[in-house]
């Protein structure tokens, strides 16, 4: 039987070989000069809001919330996926209008989608608005060049995540 991942109103049953962890950001302690930046992720109070992290690969203990620490060990049949949160106010914005979580394909996927650029790897980030949350999808694959392949293999991920309405 494959681990069932739960927490913050995120829940998937991961398939064979895939792990995961579910964690809340904490708030972070920020000058007034990024606060505006950091607005959007944390509501107004701070409150912090979940992050997802999937991958076929054993994730590092320590990542940041878009894969930094993970991304720089995968190999070429490795995918990271990285379902982030953000705040309620985010809703009904034109970034996060499309609705649910989205099927992939190949074609989507980009070297320069990246966060930051990793040689053969190939990235894809998605805003989209499930069960009334504001979500962002980010998902690096370990090789452009194999990314039909590891693009199914997201897709069946992606179709196994539940989110419980807001």
């Amino acid at each position: 039987m494959t681990p069932r991942l739960s927490g913050h109103g995120l829940d998937i049953q991961l398939p064979a070989r895939w792990e995961g962890r579910i964690y809340q950001r904490t708030a972070p302690a920020v000058s007034p000069a990024t606060a505006a930046r950091t607005a959007a992720i944390n509501s107004p109070g701070g409150q912090p809001h979940p992050v997802m992290h999937l991958a076929n690969f054993a994730l590092p203990a320590s990542r940041g919330d878009f894969g930094t620490g993970a991304v720089e060990t995968m190999g070429p049949q490795h995918i990271f996926v990285a379902v982030v949160e953000y705040a309620a106010d985010c809703l009904d914005t034109a970034l996060y209008a499309p609705r649910g979580i989205p099927t992939l394909t190949a074609a989507q996927f980009n070297p320069n989608g990246l966060q930051r650029r990793i040689v053969g790897q190939s990235g894809f980030q998605h805003f989209f608005t499930e069960g009334g949350r504001p979500f962002c999808l980010y998902v690096v694959l370990g090789s452009h060049r194999h990314a039909a392949a590891l693009c199914g293999e997201v897709n069946t991920v992606l179709g196994r995540l539940e989110v419980v309405p807001a």
